[in-house]
């Protein structure tokens, strides 16, 4: 760390403007490609384009070549069976919120894994079924086919019995999704990702799990409880709950209360002495256990009535499936320092979903918890997916029998625990408030949404308040005006430092604008410049252009007394430069002048503009600036502009005419305030603070600069 009191640094250089500088250091010239080249180059297949290609199309290639046998053979094998016992128990309990038979979530935990294994670019997460997708496919399921009252009007219903409608609806919306999922990547549309931010996906995450929760409320009560779908669902469903609430399966909620309260105790324990264990404790599986032995002995479901187990909305479920499983892939990835290619994840996923859906599976992303264990367990490649694949196929094959007996209502605990930690996740909304509002905006506008009018409708409403808050940041920046820090070169935010010794040049205004330029905030730019400078300069201008008239006027009629007077001009337009050409003499603006005619004083004489921080300006943000620019320049107010990253766009757009040059660019602020301080010398400029020319230049180099100009 550098110490303020023992590291200095001392530079000396000639003092540049854009043109000077460019005129020392010639550009190199690089040609911009056209959309025609970017086409050709794309579909221009050479030996090195085509392995890359298909080293690409199949990452396991990659990583297949420097696996170790030795090191991480044994670490798959162990992480492998562990996560497909979870896989197993959670592929039974995420098929209840797709209303659909548990045994379909256990293919989810198959199909969709064999094909990730050969596409997908993590070496850690577990695909599998997810409990927010599987309330969203159970959404379109319920509203196709509902618990109450006959189907939707749909050909391939007909002879199919209820449970093989919801079937087919389940397996053709996941392979619809998958169709856009592999659209996207082929297409390269990776990138969509970046428009869902974390604090959307949290508060998406947390209303999905506040909608979990109330569909497993009748699994954990026992009750009959219709599926609702649409705005206003999930208060129709608490409304059918606590209707029925005198009717609660007293043996269903009891085994429900005890497996919640062992299977949360039991993850405390493993949350707390991870770093003893060689593996978690499989609590979910032991509880599984026990808990069918108990209902086959009792005989729960005859004996207490328990029961046991039974294109529009594709694509929000492809983008949530995406985005939910890049997330948690890209954590992995930068913990074990490798590369996950977003596009390749998307054609990853789209053919698992395909591959999936042809088999009648659940919609696959990943689950946080399993993909934990995965990982926890010293998984190293998706060596450990195939296995816990495998794992899934042995209980679909062999010994799903002895699963028969297994209560729902365990299911739904089951399910109701793992929503802790996206329950949780609402503990962020203090923390989001007293350090960014926009984001608390859309964490609770999101959720809100989401809960009330239903996910996907969630979805597009905090994707919705998101951009708001893109272009609300964008559209009112924190503009500034910069003062100098005494003796050097840096250039603060004057309220920022009332400790230090600032330096205010007289007659000078540095103002800063940290945002691009554009349509939408270009008069929020142009109002905060009059603000910080103090006055208007159209105002003044038309002020200005009046007065010289009145004073023509005057001189015509004799009452001025001037040695000459020239034809009146005939300019009507006060927004235009002021026309002196009929005056012999010349007006000070900043001293009283005749007849009691006022125009307000103007009280700086340079403005410096810092667009460092200014990416781009479009084309009405152009317009808007040159005006603003040619209004100072009328009323004798010389403008510089800091920033060399707009100067091309501004040549290109013929910005630069008569009035506004491109002499008016400099490097930085000091180099502007540097010209500024010659151009205006100390007799009208109070200086004893700012650190001099000499400071900054030799003779040589000033008697150099001096020349150019």
């Amino acid at each position: 760390m550098l110490r303020p009191s023992t590291q200095r640094y001392s530079v000396t250089r000639p003092l540049y403007s854009e043109d000077t500088f460019e005129d020392e250091h010639a550009k190199v010239y690089r040609k911009h490609k056209r959309l025609l080249d970017h086409f050709i180059q794309y579909f221009t297949c050479t030996s090195e384009r085509a392995k890359n290609a298909a080293v690409s199309l199949l990452p396991i290639i990659g990583w297949m070549k420097i696996y170790s046998i030795k090191d991480w053979l044994l670490n798959d094998i162990v992480s492998g069976v562990s996560t497909g016992l979870v896989a197993v128990l959670q592929g039974l309990a995420f098929s209840l919120l797709a209303s659909i038979s548990t045994w379909y979530g256990l293919y989810a935990a198959f199909f969709p894994v064999i094909m990730y294994f050969f596409l997908g670019t993590s070496r850690h997460i577990s695909v599998g079924s997810f409990p927010i997708l599987s309330l969203m496919v159970g959404a379109v399921v319920t509203r196709l086919v509902p618990d109450e009252g006959p189907p939707a009007n749909i050909t391939a219903f007909e002879g199919l019995t209820k449970d093989e409608q919801r079937i087919l609806v389940s397996a053709s919306l996941t392979f619809l999704v998958g169709l856009f999922q592999l659209g996207m990547g082929l297409l390269q549309v990776g990138f969509i990702v970046m428009y869902l931010s974390d604090t959307l996906i949290s508060g998406f995450t947390t209303a999905a799990a506040v909608h979990i929760l109330v569909s497993q409320l009748k699994f954990v009560l026992g009750l009959t409880v219709p599926g609702f779908s649409g705005p206003l669902s999930i208060i129709y469903t608490l409304e059918s709950v606590f209707t029925q609430i005198t009717s609660t399966n007293i043996h269903d909620l009891v085994t429900s209360i005890v497996v919640m309260v062992t299977v949360l105790g039991v993850k405390e324990i493993n949350d707390r002495f991870k770093s003893k264990l060689p593996v978690p404790i499989p609590i979910e599986v032991i509880m599984t256990v026990i808990a069918c032995g108990v209902s086959y002995a009792f005989n729960f479901s005859e004996n207490h009535g328990v029961d046991v187990m039974t294109a529009v909305e594709a694509f929000p479920i492809a983008i949530v499936g995406f985005a939910v499983a890049f997330a948690v892939a890209k954590v992995y990835s930068v913990k074990h320092d490798y590369i996950i290619d977003g596009n390749q994840e998307l054609i990853a996923f789209g053919a698992s979903n395909i591959f999936g859906g042809a088999f009648k599976s659940l919609a696959a992303s990943t689950a946080l918890s399993r993909s934990a264990v995965q990982e926890s367990t010293g998984g190293k490649t998706q060596i450990a997916g195939l296995l816990s694949a495998i794992i899934v196929l042995v209980v679909i094959l062999g010994i799903g029998f002895l699963l028969e007996p297994l209560p729902k209502s365990l299911l739904g605990a089951v399910v109701i625990v793992n929503l802790k930690g996206m329950l949780m996740q609402v503990v962020t909304v203090p923390y989001l408030w007293k350090k960014d509002r926009p984001d608390c905006i859309v964490w609770v506008g999101t959720c809100l949404a989401a809960i009330f009018l239903g996910l996907d409708l969630g979805l597009a409403v905090g994707l919705g308040l998101e951009l708001l808050t893109v272009v609300f940041r964008a559209q009112f920046p924190r503009c500034c005006v910069l003062a100098n820090i005494s003796g050097t070169d840096i250039y603060r935010d004057r309220k920022d430092y009332v400790n230090v010794s600032i330096y205010e040049p007289e007659g000078v205004k540095i103002f800063r604008i940290p945002s691009p330029i554009f349509f939408a905030n270009i008069d929020f730019f142009r109002d905060k410049l009059k603000d910080a400078v103090g006055f208007n300069p159209l105002r003044i201008l038309r002020k200005r252009n009046k007065a010289v008239k009145k004073i023509k006027k005057m001189i015509k009629k004799g009452e001025l007394t001037l040695t000459s007077v020239q034809e009146e001009s005939n300019m009507e337009d006060l927004d235009k430069p002021t026309d002196y050409s009929d005056l012999p003499i010349q007006v000070n603006w900043n001293t009283e002048l005749p007849a009691n005619i006022r125009v307000p004083p103007v009280n700086i004489h340079s403005l410096i503009l810092d667009f460092s921080a200014v990416s781009f300006l479009d084309i009405s943000a152009l317009k808007g600036l040159k005006a603003a620019l040619k209004e100072f320049l009328r009323v004798n107010v010389d403008v510089y502009i800091v920033g060399s990253y707009i100067i091309e766009k501004l040549r290109n757009c013929k910005f630069f005419d008569d009035e506004i040059k491109t002499s008016i660019f400099f490097l930085t602020i000091h180099d502007a305030m540097l010209f500024i301080h010659e151009s205006h010398p100390p007799n009208t400029v109070k200086c004893s603070s700012f650190p001099s020319t000499d400071h900054w230049m030799d003779e040589e180099l000033q008697h150099q600069r001096m020349a150019a100009r």
